[in-house]
């Protein structure tokens, strides 16, 4: 950055500054347009996108349906680029429009959830998995699963915008987040060194959480970023993320709400197990 920026004594928006996604952020919150969320057959109706963020609720209900647990669900895709995310069903379930957002239709009346984090642990608590019981347990679990949601707009939202999506590279923005991206992945490393996952030997809602955010990164060069951030070289964290994603309901909650990659890798709806096939 050449010009030193003086802010202006009341900040404007400016649409055409934001970069890429510009058109999807704006400074208010509420719906622009009128429009009727579809309702599927089962109780659990989640709406997103297969974005880290919807990831990771797809992955927990595919590892309950694994494990016998009458978790099935109905997964409409929000399109974000096309603003689904305003429509006025979505900001009825989630008044901040961004996905994830779930809607329970099995509890009277039904009950709404927003923000990932919270989804996770609703679900969690509601079928009495991944989510240790124990106290000092429980403890580790959230506070890795609150590491998450406050590390994640570090990386997405920071780095992830000013190194793959503003409109110029800046040097400042770039190396500020890239050395917090690069100390979120040695915390990790470190906490990985000694344990198989997060908080030991048991796999919960916190390693979904962090899998799908940092997975990404580690395994599958989101933001062209790899050697950048010379990934390779977390190896704890590597095995983990590895190990992870070689679980089948980790795999298929990959490709829920997904429309880019592979064809056959894209369930841009899912309603049953059949979807998958």
């Amino acid at each position: 950055m050449t010009d030193t920026y003086e802010p202006p004594q009341v900040w404007t928006w400016d649409t055409e500054s934001g970069g890429r996604f510009a058109n999807i952020n704006r400074p208010v919150a509420g719906p622009t347009h009128d429009k009727e969320l579809p309702v599927g057959e089962h109780p659990l109706q989640l709406h997103s996108l297969a974005t880290p963020n919807g990831v990771k609720v797809t992955i927990l209900l595919e590892e309950l349906l694994e494990l016998g647990k009458d978790a099935e669900y109905d997964a409409y895709m929000i399109n974000i680029g096309d603003g689904d995310q305003f429509s006025s069903g979505f900001v009825d379930i989630n008044p901040n429009s961004k996905i994830p957002a779930l809607l329970d239709r099995g509890t009277n009346p039904p009950t709404r959830i927003f923000e990932s984090g919270a989804i996770l642990v609703y679900l969690a608590e509601k079928f009495d998995a991944f989510l240790p019981t124990d106290p000092s347990e429980r403890a580790e679990c959230m506070s890795w699963l609150f590491w998450q949601m406050g590390s994640a707009p570090y990386l997405g939202g920071g780095f992830g915008h000013f190194y793959a999506y503003a409109p110029e590279k800046w040097e400042y923005p770039i190396n500020r987040y890239t050395m917090e991206v690069k100390r979120q992945l040695d915390v990790l490393e470190r906490n990985l060194s000694s344990r198989q996952f997060l908080c030991g030997d048991d796999y919960n809602i916190s390693d979904m959480a962090n899998y799908a955010w940092y997975g990404a990164l580690i395994l599958h060069n989101i933001y062209d970023a790899s050697e950048f951030l010379d990934v390779a070289s977390y190896k704890n964290v590597v095995r983990w993320a590895t190990e992870i994603e070689q679980r089948p309901a980790v795999q298929r909650g990959r490709r829920v709400n997904k429309v880019w990659g592979p064809e056959e890798l894209q369930v841009t709806e899912r309603h049953s197990a059949d979807d998958f096939k």
